[in-house]
Formats: C-alpha cells, structure tokens, sequence
C-alpha cells in the first residue's frame, strides 16, 4: 500500500495563514501550529520566512498578526477594488442624506462578505466590518444576495437557518417567502434579526451582464420606522454603481 504524499511546502503555508480569520485574528506559534496541524519546529521555521516577507508580523503581545505586504495584495482583489472605487460615490452620497450606515457586500459562499461602510459617530453601532463575513439569512444585504444565489446555495442556508436573535427567521417557509418577497419588491428588510435596535434596507446591485454582483443597504435605529422611503434612493446608488464598474 503506497504511502500518502507529504504535504507541500505551499500547502503547509497557506494551512498557517488559513488558520487566521475574524475570530482569531491574533494567534500565538502554537495555535498555529496546531490549526495547521504541523509541528511547532516546522511552524517555527515556516511563520520566521512569512515574517521576513511581511506576510505576518508580530505584536506587542508576542501573537501573530496578517502583515501589512499580505494585506495589499488582497486590497488588489477585484471584489476589494474596483467595486469598493465604483461604490464610493454613491455610498458617500446616500451618507449625507441619511447620517445611517451604509454598507456593500457580495456573497461567499454562504455568506455576506462586507466589502466597505462609511458610518459616523452618530450611526448605529453595526457588528459588520470589511472583510468580515456574516450570515445570509439575518443581515439586509445577506438575504439580497441570497434571493439571487444559486439553488444549492439557498437549500444549505435555508437547512440552517441559525437563530442570532430571537427575531431572527428561522423557519424554511418563511424565509422561502421572504427571498420571493425580495424578487418582487426589489428590495429586503432586516427588522432586530442580527441584533437588537437596528434594522437595515437593502437593494441589489448588477453587473454588467445583469447578474447581481453585490447589495448595497442602509442600517438605522430600529425606531425608524420610515425606512422603505430610503428603497428609491438606494436602487438609483445601485444603479449607478453598476454604471461605474462598466467604465
């Protein structure tokens, strides 16, 4: 019986860079190796080559961190460059109409991948950030994006339909609904369904072959029950998004 090859070099790397992600953005040489599932001698040698190439960097507290060389290669992803350039203009325009939270988001997978948001100090707090991925089902954009996923992406989400507050669906058929809802409106609403006293609006946003590429929402206060008016505003933004990824 032939023995199972070595894992590679390149594979040994990307399973150390692979173990960092929004909950363990911090992690000490033996967490790494273990989440890589390498000796900690040859976690060792391999994280003292990412270090030296700035691929990760060190903290005060001795963990270690992305780098800052690793960072700028993936701001040169085009989902993190040309859509967050294309979007810019008109998230700052709907900023100043609303002082809310504006966000833009595409999907991974089985989730919402926040791509910007321009806030102030008098938005709502939101627990979405660049770069951080949040459930479909709960969150405004996530249920834009999930109306328009693939089948086999709304039957595995629509199978765990995981509760984040007590408002949010959770129920199969109702969340069937909700995505047909937001075909037919154009629009999806959050209401204390990813965390309590804030609700969002989203729309989707298109590419140039008319497919949706991402959507664009505002997050507010749950006491502002006016949020629907903000529907028109928001697809004239998406609209114009999409114009300016076909430049």
């Amino acid at each position: 019986m032939a023995a199972e090859p070595r894992p590679s070099v390149t594979s040994r790397v990307l399973a150390i860079l692979g173990a960092f992600d929004e909950h363990r953005p911090r992690l000490t040489l033996t967490e790494l190796a273990r989440a890589a599932d390498l000796p900690v001698s040859t976690a060792h040698r391999l994280v003292a080559e990412l270090q030296a190439w700035d691929a990760v960097e060190r903290d005060a507290d001795g963990r270690y961190v992305v780098g800052r060389r690793l960072w700028k290669l993936g701001t040169l992803a085009p989902v993190a460059r040309e859509l967050r350039e294309a979007s810019l203009p008109a998230m700052q325009d709907l900023y100043g109409a609303t002082r809310e939270n504006v966000q833009i988001a595409v999907r991974e997978g089985t989730t919402a991948l926040y791509v910007e948001r321009i806030h102030g100090t008098g938005s709502v707090p939101v627990l979405s950030r660049p770069g951080v991925p949040l459930p479909l089902h709960a969150t405004g954009v996530g249920k834009v994006l999930l109306a328009y996923a693939p089948r086999e992406v709304v039957e595995e989400c629509v199978e765990n339909l995981k509760p984040i507050t007590r408002y949010t669906i959770t129920e199969r058929g109702r969340m069937l609904r909700e995505l047909a809802a937001v075909r037919r409106l154009g629009y999806a609403r959050t209401m204390e369904e990813m965390g309590y006293g804030t609700c969002s609006l989203a729309v989707p946003v298109l590419g140039a072959d008319g497919e949706v590429v991402a959507s664009l929402a505002l997050v507010t206060r749950t006491v502002r029950k006016d949020l629907v008016k903000f529907a028109p505003a928001l697809q004239v933004a998406a609209a114009s998004i999409t114009r300016r990824m076909a430049l």
